[in-house]
């Protein structure tokens, strides 16, 4: 079974498609409401290092802090834990002849990217969340 259609169940976040695409650029939109993935190394956020949070580009809420973040040579940012448990949503997703763990903000259902499990990840987890660059926006906690 493959993950239910983003936007097919209510959020405490809610909007029409008119206004996420209002919301939203065009290379955004179709990630984090159409389950689209930017391709490998193109992000903005694969090599930052610097302090702060990461928070959803669709409705704002905190996902990731950047103490989690981890250099997996993924393609894309990559973090070990997700700031709550209750900040993301994890779905089964065998889409694309693949079986892979889906990864949505919980406020809004935005398609983030997918999680990986039990790979011997070098992480206090042994979990890798594998997350579009264009799905977050970080900011600096110090500022």
């Amino acid at each position: 079974m493959s993950t239910a259609p983003i936007g097919s169940r209510p959020y405490p976040i809610t909007l029409s498609d008119l206004e996420w695409r209002e919301r939203l650029d065009p290379a955004a939109y179709q990630v984090l409401r159409h389950g689209a993935t930017e391709r490998p190394g193109s992000g903005e956020y694969e090599e930052v290092r610097e302090a702060g949070t990461y928070a959803c580009r669709g409705c704002g809420a905190e996902l990731f802090t950047a103490e989690t973040q981890f250099d997996a040579r993924c393609g894309w940012p990559a973090f070990y834990a997700p700031t709550d448990n209750d900040a993301v949503e994890l779905l089964e997703d065998t889409s694309l002849g693949m079986r892979r763990i889906e990864v949505r903000c919980a406020t809004c259902g935005s398609h983030l990217g997918h999680v990986f499990r039990g790979e011997g990840f070098p992480t206090p987890t042994d979990e890798r969340f594998c997350i579009n660059s264009l799905s977050l926006v970080h900011s600096d906690d110090a500022a």
